[in-house]
């Protein structure tokens, strides 16, 4: 037995080719996965070397965590959750809030209710050869004429995000007033660079246009609207030259991009880093998380590049505001209006109301409407929602509550 046991040893520290084989292949996913969050957190990357390793990205995480947009989000949830604040601090961490989660599923069942999807009756529609060139529709097919539509354009920094998070309430109301309504993906900044996202939307548009008559759709009332990123494009939409190509072999390219209004929910008018450092009078502000993979830069210094410079300008919906323009907007922020500095997180200062203020200015100059609200920003405001601006804009006339 004796002699066994050196045979026994070697046999268990050598491994078999099964066991080598799925090794490799988990290095090999483990690589592919880090490569991923790369792409989706370029700045995670501190020394630039093109490798995300696990302390960066340790670091970059805890950074998340301990944002403030992360912090206003637990504060938030402290006001609904006093009793989930299990040491009486006043500070509720995140251990605090799963424990008295897991302790009460009740909640959870009740934030589900709150926050339900609506399955789409046309899920899915095909509108390109990529995965995420889909969207959902919620028509009216026994409406006694066409209806206008809203379309729903998700957020997440074009690097996340999804159809799916269209809100029920917003669907209702919508479908109540007569309104048809479309919740849209496109690709993201990890299937390529600015215009892709725009063009997808633009492209989702026409599809729906080409086909009005089969989903008794009104095409010529049709409104986008979207936070953060999804603001972004919906802005664009509604600036930007008509896509339409009337020569086109291709019946949906013929097809208009235009849209009748627009609007935003803490959204950007810019995605020009130039034009944000002169906007908030701060040199070295912090670069925006979604923009270096939306422009396809790896280093800071591709700001000053000809070609990016020109990639921002043509990405920012307020450099294609001009006079024939007819849309009107609207554009809601979540939080006050602060001051911003070096140390403000991007996080921040990408949703800032100023972003918001500069177009309004832009568009008073040519006569256009657009209205601004924030927390202390709520005075003789024209709309008592976002859901009553896009069922006034879309219908032509108010909502009635």
């Amino acid at each position: 037995m004796k002699t066994l046991i050196p045979f026994l040893i070697v046999a268990c520290l050598v491994p078999s080719p099964v066991f080598a084989q799925r090794s490799e292949d988990s290095r090999e996913s483990m690589q592919e996965r880090r490569a991923a969050l790369r792409k989706r957190f370029p700045e995670a990357d501190t020394n630039n070397d093109g490798v995300l390793s696990t302390r960066e990205l340790a670091a970059h995480m805890e950074k998340l965590r301990n944002s403030p947009e992360t912090r206003e989000r637990m504060e938030r949830t402290l006001k609904r959750l006093p009793q989930a604040d299990a040491n009486r601090d006043g500070i509720l961490t995140s251990q605090e809030l799963r424990t008295y989660l897991a302790n009460n599923p009740q909640v959870t069942r009740d934030r589900n209710r709150t926050n339900r999807k609506v399955n789409a009756p046309v899920p899915d529609v095909v509108y390109g050869d990529h995965e995420r060139q889909r969207f959902d529709l919620w028509p009216l097919p026994d409406a006694e004429k066409p209806t206008p539509l809203v379309v729903f354009i998700h957020g997440g920094g074009f690097r996340g995000g999804d159809k799916s998070l269209a809100k029920a309430s917003t669907i209702e109301a919508c479908q109540k007033a007569g309104i048809a309504f479309a919740a849209v993906n496109y690709r993201l900044s990890d299937s390529g660079t600015y215009p892709i996202m725009m063009h997808d939307a633009a492209r989702a548009i026409q599809t729906i246009r080409h086909r009005a008559e089969e989903w008794n759709i009104d095409p010529e009332r049709i409104i986008c609207f979207g936070g953060s990123a999804g603001a972004g494009i919906s802005l664009w939409l509604a600036f930007h030259d008509d896509l339409s190509d009337p020569d086109s072999d291709d019946p949906i390219a013929r097809e208009s991009t235009r849209i009748l209004a627009a609007a935003a929910l803490n959204g950007q008018s810019a995605y020009d880093m130039h034009k944000f450092r002169e906007w908030f009078g701060v040199h070295n502000l912090q670069v925006g998380r979604g923009l270096p993979p939306f422009l396809g830069i790896e280093d800071l210094s591709e700001f000053d590049d000809p070609r990016i410079r020109a990639m921002m300008q043509d990405a920012s919906p307020i450099t294609h505001l001009s006079e024939d323009d007819t849309a009107e907007v609207y554009m809601f922020y979540s939080r006050p209006f602060t001051e911003v500095t070096e140390e403000t997180d991007s996080a921040v200062w990408v949703h800032h109301v100023l972003l918001g203020l500069k177009l309004q200015e832009a568009m008073q100059k040519l006569g256009l409407k657009c209205t601004v609200t924030a927390p202390d920003m709520q005075a003789d405001l024209p709309y008592e929602s976002l859901e009553d601006f896009l069922i006034e804009k879309a219908t032509g006339h108010a909502a009635v509550n």
